[in-house]
């Protein structure tokens, strides 16, 4: 089994909780709010993804 990555469950958790934000902010009729928790939610998700590729790419350098 492997080790549990607590940082990428953290980068999860807030990604869910910006779309959550999305939708109350939708449901409040703020425009501001939708538009800073979309852009919370590209800001986390891009630094997840990178923070990702750059593990993978340090892993399969150290397989070569």
């Amino acid at each position: 089994m492997k080790e549990m990555q607590w940082n990428f469950l953290l980068l999860a958790l807030l990604a869910a909780a910006s779309m959550a934000w999305t939708g109350i902010a939708i449901g409040e009729g703020s425009t501001i709010g939708i538009i800073l928790s979309i852009l919370a939610l590209f800001v986390i998700m891009g630094y997840g993804f990178t923070k990702k590729r750059k593990l993978r790419e340090k892993e399969q350098k150290k397989i070569e």
